[in-house]
């Protein structure tokens, strides 16, 4: 019995930090369409190559999520709006990006219409 329980215990513990950081939304970055407020943020457009649409901006910059490690010191210390495909990857790119230090001001799910 107290073995099942401390393996229950293990895969918990390990289980919940990549759930957490997956799923949970990070919080004081809003949504918003277009970057409505703040016009000097750069656009960084962290969608796969092959799922963006017509509505590429010509202006951001295009790092994927599964490039953002290898390609994180191209990526200003300024103001940063992030583009992204779904909430999984604006969540995980919002967690990386802060994490290295750089200012999200706001995010958009291209799919998805912000609240």
């Amino acid at each position: 019995m107290d073995l099942i329980f401390y393996l229950l215990l293990v895969t918990v513990v390990i289980l919940v930090p990549s759930l957490y950081k997956r799923y949970v939304p990070v919080k004081n970055v809003p949504c918003e369409k277009n970057n409505s407020k703040d016009h000097s943020a750069i656009l960084l457009d962290i969608r796969a190559y092959n799922q963006k649409q017509d509505d590429i901006n010509r202006d951001a910059l295009n790092i994927p999520y599964a490039y953002l490690k290898r390609f994180n010191k191209e990526i200003p210390h300024e103001n940063i709006h992030v583009i992204a495909s779904d909430k999984l990857e604006v969540n995980l790119g919002l967690r990386f990006l802060i994490g290295k230090g750089i200012k999200v001001t706001s995010y958009e799910i291209s799919d998805c219409v912000c609240k």
